[in-house]
């Protein structure tokens, strides 16, 4: 009877140290796909900030009383470059983001600039780049929110404390963003019959 209770007990340590190794390989997973998203947001985030000295220079001789809207570009530009963690890095691209969209606008009022083939050219691609972060944030959002209910859940969030797993923040949409955009249409002036 002893050695049925000695095997019970060892099939139960086992299958208890099976099911922690489980565990532990897939909050790893997890971590790991939350930072493979944030890479290929980086990736696009740095394709997206070496067009921007090509779309300022296109810009430049077109808006020479908008310069403080090609300042905001620059300068957002350069706090993305010295970012380091991603907080750092998700805050910078919400002042590009912002920027871009103040210097589209602008161009707006420079018919000039609307026609020339670089500007339209360098807009295309940022505004793609755009779509293409845009949809990688959401994979990435999705992959923080599965590895933060992981960790918060039992039996996981035992060994996640063991491990010392730390939830991780979403990339969240800026207060600039959430406001309702004001569209002005210029009115036509009918001729006369």
């Amino acid at each position: 009877m002893s050695i049925l209770a000695g095997l019970l007990v060892f099939l139960i340590v086992s299958g208890l140290f099976i099911y922690a190794i489980i565990i532990y390989n897939e909050l790893v997973r997890l971590r790991n796909d939350n930072d493979r998203a944030w890479a290929n947001i980086d990736v696009l985030l740095k394709q997206r900030h070496d067009e921007i000295p090509n779309l300022v220079a296109t810009v430049k001789g077109y808006m020479q009383h908008e310069s403080q809207v090609l300042e905001n570009v620059s300068e957002a530009r350069a706090s993305a470059m010295s970012a380091v963690t991603v907080g750092q890095k998700a805050q910078a691209d919400l002042l590009i983001s912002g920027a871009l969209r103040g210097l589209f606008a602008v161009a707006e009022n420079y018919p000039q600039l609307r026609a020339n083939e670089n500007f339209l050219k360098l807009e295309n691609r940022i505004c793609e780049l755009e779509e293409r972060i845009a949809d990688r944030r959401e994979f990435f959002n999705d992959d923080v929110n599965t590895y933060n209910t992981r960790i918060r859940q039992i039996p996981d969030l035992f060994l996640a404390a063991l491990m010392n797993l730390k939830g991780r923040e979403m990339f969240k949409v800026s207060d600039e963003d959430r406001r309702q955009v004001e569209i002005k249409l210029a009115e036509q002036k009918s001729a006369g019959v």
